[in-house]
């Protein structure tokens, strides 16, 4: 399974998806979903905050033959600002990595939305038949 966007893995988010810019979701390409995928889940995250890991877009029950995720879908959780929907880069200082981690699942998972990472971590294992990560890096403009 493959996850792409419009910046390369390893390589600068342009600042129109971030609070920079127009905090649009950038669009992510999804290919070679296994045939026995049930559902797709998304996590958004940046490990480099300063305090602990930030969680900045959650999703689950994502229909096994998208092909594109460019807007809310499937069923979102609560980030960390407590909201349900994308939140772009945004670090207080330094370059920041965000991590887009896409998991191909075996099951339609039964989570209430506005669940947090935490709980779709724990609901999920056992059924991640597959996953792709697309890391993406941004600094703030200044």
């Amino acid at each position: 399974m493959n996850v792409t966007s419009v910046f390369s893995n390893g390589e600068k988010i342009q600042p129109e998806y971030t609070c920079d810019g127009q905090d649009k979701i950038p669009p992510l390409q999804i290919s070679e979903v296994p045939a026995t995928t049930k559902s797709l889940a998304l996590i958004m995250d940046d490990p480099d905050a300063p305090m602990g890991t930030w969680d900045h877009w959650i999703l689950w029950n994502i229909t096994p033959d998208t092909k594109l995720i460019d807007k809310q879908m499937g069923v979102a959780g609560k980030n960390s600002w407590g909201k349900t929907n994308y939140g772009g880069p945004c670090p207080p200082s330094g370059t920041h990595r965000y991590y887009f981690k896409l998991f191909a699942l075996d099951i339609l998972l039964d989570l209430p939305a506005g669940s947090n990472k935490k709980t779709l971590e724990k609901t999920m294992k056992g059924h991640i038949i597959a996953q792709a990560v697309l890391m993406g890096k941004y600094i703030r403009q200044k």
